[in-house]
């Protein structure tokens, strides 16, 4: 019988903490990014745009670096951390909260950018004919009609903040229970030589990479069904 250890149950769980926590905050902040890059006619706005999309080919070491500076008791970090008395916001949650938001920021507002675009100008044009404000629009028109890119946004965030680990080992460590996630516990285990235990991990993992590629194809192809 497959027998699991509490270390690998807790790494688990932390992990899927974060991806959740990091997925939800990203859906709410992604959300108005994504609707202002697909609309907005600024001249800055493709700047903006690569500023977000940074992570991508950022190696994570280096995003990894200066969020260690700025989470730390020098930087920003330190100063917000001081509000409840503490002297950092690095190796803790929350600070692969904030890492893993920023590292997958483009993994979901690139997708709903998409999706918005795509929807063009006349679904808006009718609702205002029909004396939709634009905030009713918005939410009754153009969120439905991105559904897809909503969904492949969450996914994509999701499955990108489970399989970190440059940036979670950097600003996180490997602290069990507080920032030991799956990525750090699979790297942890094989320095230990305890192969079992890395094994179970790593499976685990692929299992999940298959899914996610599944889900994602499955949402492609339905989306592509239901274009006119």
């Amino acid at each position: 019988m497959l027998e699991i250890s509490a270390e690998v149950w807790q790494a688990a769980r932390l992990t899927l903490a974060l991806a959740a926590t990091t997925t939800v905050i990203l859906l709410i902040v992604g959300t108005p990014l994504a609707w202002w890059l697909a609309r907005s006619k600024a001249w800055w706005t493709e700047a903006v745009a690569t500023v977000v999309a940074l992570p991508l080919v950022l190696p994570p070491t280096v995003l990894g670096f200066y969020l260690l500076v700025a989470l730390g008791p020098n930087g920003p970090g330190g100063w917000i951390a001081g509000a409840w008395g503490g002297r950092t916001l690095a190796f803790t949650f929350s600070g692969l909260v904030i890492g893993s938001v920023l590292y997958a920021l483009p993994f979901v507002v690139q997708p709903i950018r998409n999706a918005f675009m795509a929807i063009g100008d006349r679904p808006l044009e009718v609702a205002a004919t029909l004396r939709a404000t634009p905030r009713r629009a918005f939410w009754t028109v153009a969120v439905p009609l991105a559904r897809p890119g909503f969904l492949t946004g969450a996914v994509l965030g999701f499955a990108h903040t489970v399989g970190e680990f440059g940036l979670v080992l950097m600003i996180g460590g490997s602290i069990p229970g507080r920032t030991r996630v799956l990525s750090v516990a699979i790297y942890d285990f094989v320095e230990a030589s305890r192969w079992y235990e890395a094994n179970i991990l790593a499976a685990g993992m692929v299992i999940f990479a298959f899914v996610v590629i599944l889900a994602m194809t499955m949402i492609e192809k339905r989306s592509a069904r239901l274009r006119p």
